[in-house]
């Protein structure tokens, strides 16, 4: 804007300096409103939050994931969310290792355009699926894991979907089944471990027991390096999930021979780190988070849980 040509006032100084003008009235008079007639300073910038993938478990769909994506909406507005779609219903039957291969030419290019990483939220079974893909992906780039009420540690009890599934079998019986090459092509029996038949379980667990570390195999020592590019492992489950058998699973821990459960520190798996859980925990890139009153079909659909746990990390 151009100056007005300065006048003279009659103050006006022997030597021909000459002192400021005052304003007309009527700018006095809107000075008060200035503020409001001028155009508003840019906002800053907000930076963006990481994208956050979702995983399903047993029987899941994307769709049950509805209450989870409006939540990560409504509290971090313009994440981009990808609940994949892949082995829906029955086919989540399908052997682990097989889900996996999937998941991760799904996961793949959702990294490869997130140079700042991304987020997993895993349910349940497809907690397991998400550890083997941390453990499998030499470049992964995820900040946040968070496992929902997953069986990290194996499963060991009567649920609605073994007596589906193996209508004749009990927990105590079903290791016949499951520890065989018949039974190992069921996702389930990939991750059923029973106690009183741990030989069995190391010798024939095609899936656990080698992303545990428990079984010797060329790739531990790659598998473990990966695993541990992980920036934060987040651990949720509650006593009144009614699914996980034992609960404590959600966190590590397990049943020894006399089905009393020994935490996670107690584990070998922890004590050997055998897979990398002693080295996050001594980074403090380990979170616990248990919560009562919550059964195993309700954990993604919680928003009390969802504020209390997951959306914290969601940087």
């Amino acid at each position: 804007m151009k100056s007005c040509p300065h006048r003279p006032f009659s103050g006006e100084s022997m030597v021909g300096l000459r002192g400021p003008r005052l304003p007309p009235a009527g700018i006095l008079l809107l000075l008060p409103f200035l503020p409001l007639l001028l155009p508003a300073a840019p906002a800053r910038h907000r930076a963006s939050y990481k994208p956050v993938i979702v995983v399903h478990g047993l029987f899941d769909s994307s769709h049950s994931f509805r209450h989870l994506l409006e939540y990560i909406n409504e509290t971090h507005p313009g994440t981009v969310v990808t609940v994949l779609d892949l082995f829906d219903g029955r086919e989540s039957l399908r052997p682990l290792w097989e889900q996996v291969q999937g998941f991760r030419e799904a996961v793949a290019p959702i990294m490869a355009k997130a140079p700042q990483g991304v987020h997993l939220i895993c349910y349940s079974q497809g907690g397991l699926v998400c550890r083997a893909l941390l453990s499998v992906m030499d470049e992964h780039n995820v900040d946040s894991f968070i496992s929902l009420s997953s069986p990290q540690m194996g499963q060991y009890g009567d649920t609605d979907y073994l007596k589906w599934l193996f209508p004749t079998s009990m927990r105590s019986n079903l290791y016949r089944v499951c520890y065989s090459p018949w039974g190992q092509e069921f996702s389930i029996c990939n991750y059923w471990h029973d106690p009183h038949h741990d030989d069995l379980y190391l010798n024939a667990s095609s899936f656990l027991a080698l992303i545990n570390g428990e079984r010797d195999h060329p790739n531990a020592t790659a598998w473990r390096k990966n695993f541990l590019r992980v920036g934060r492992l987040v651990l949720i489950g509650g006593p009144d999930d009614g699914v996980i058998t034992p609960w404590q699973s959600s966190f590590f821990g397990f049943y020894d021979a006399n089905e009393t459960v020994l935490e996670m520190e107690e584990q070998l798996v922890y004590l050997r780190d055998s897979f990398g859980l002693k080295t996050l925990l001594a980074r403090g890139a380990i979170v616990r988070c248990p919560m009562a009153g919550i059964v195993h079909t309700a954990w993604h659909s919680n928003r009390t849980l969802y504020e209390t746990c997951i959306e914290p990390w969601l940087s």
